[in-house]
C-alpha cells in the first residue's frame, strides 16, 4: 500500500492500516507503527500526538482511499427521506466488509485499551451522524412513524448497522453479503418509514434478486 514517495503522515497511516489488517492483527504500538513506516517514533508523535489520534486518522484515511464520499453521494443528494435512508444503508452495508479487518482489531481491545475505545467511539459517532441525517430527512418528509421520535429512530438505525450484526450474520451464520445488505435495507425501510415498498419483500424471499 505504501510507496517510497509517500509523505510521512501518509506512510504512517498506511503502515497503521497494514498492521491492523495483518493476519492476527493486533493494536500496534507507536513503536510498531514507526518501524513499519520507516520513521522515528518521534516523527509519529510529531504528526499524531497519541495512538488515539493515529487510529482515528487511519480509519478516516481508509474511508478516503475507499472513496466513501462517492458511495454516500446518492444518499446526500436523494430526492426524499426514504431514498436517502435506503442509499445511506446501502453505502454502509457495502462498506463494512472493506473495513472489517481494521475494525475488528480495534473493537477487540475497546474493553481494555482506552485509546482503542476512544478511536472506536469516534468511528461510531461518525456513523451515528450519518444515521441522524437520514432520519432527519424522513422527519422532514413526514414519513417517520408517529410512534418514533428522531432520537429513538437514530438509535435504532445505528444499532441495526452495527459491525457486530454484520459479523454475526455473514461470519457466524454464513449469509451471503448480498442477502445481508438486502435484508438490512428492507428492515430499515420497514421499521423507520410509513411508506414501505418493494424492499420489504427481501425479508421473506429465499434469495435476493440476481
Amino acid at each position: 500500500m505504501s510507496s517510497a514517495n509517500s509523505d510521512t503522515p501518509t506512510r504512517i497511516l498506511e503502515s497503521t492500516l497494514a498492521l491492523l489488517e495483518a493476519p492476527g492483527g493486533k493494536l500496534p504500538t507507536m513503536s510498531d507503527i514507526a518501524k513499519a513506516a520507516g520513521v522515528s517514533r518521534q516523527a509519529v508523535y510529531l504528526h499524531y500526538p497519541s495512538r488515539t489520534d493515529v487510529l482515528i486518522a487511519a480509519t478516516r484515511y481508509q474511508d478516503q482511499m475507499l472513496d466513501m464520499d462517492t458511495a454516500l453521494a446518492p444518499s446526500r443528494t436523494a430526492a426524499n427521506g426514504r431514498e436517502r435512508l435506503d442509499a445511506f444503508v446501502t453505502a454502509w452495508c457495502n462498506h463494512v466488509p472493506k473495513i472489517h479487518g481494521v475494525a475488528r482489531a480495534i473493537m477487540a481491545l475497546t474493553s481494555t485499551d482506552a485509546e482503542a475505545k476512544a478511536a472506536w467511539d469516534i468511528r461510531m459517532t461518525d456513523l451515528r451522524e450519518g444515521c441522524a441525517a437520514a432520519v432527519a430527512a424522513l422527519a422532514r418528509d413526514g414519513t417517520l412513524p408517529d410512534s418514533m421520535d428522531q432520537a429513538k429512530a437514530t438509535d435504532l438505525l445505528w444499532a441495526l448497522l452495527s459491525i457486530r450484526n454484520w459479523e454475526n450474520l455473514t461470519q457466524t451464520c454464513g449469509w451471503e453479503q448480498s442477502r445481508y445488505a438486502m435484508t438490512i435495507r428492507a428492515m430499515a425501510v420497514a421499521t423507520l418509514t410509513q411508506d414501505t415498498g418493494p424492499l420489504t419483500d427481501a425479508l421473506a424471499c429465499p434469495e435476493p434478486p440476481a
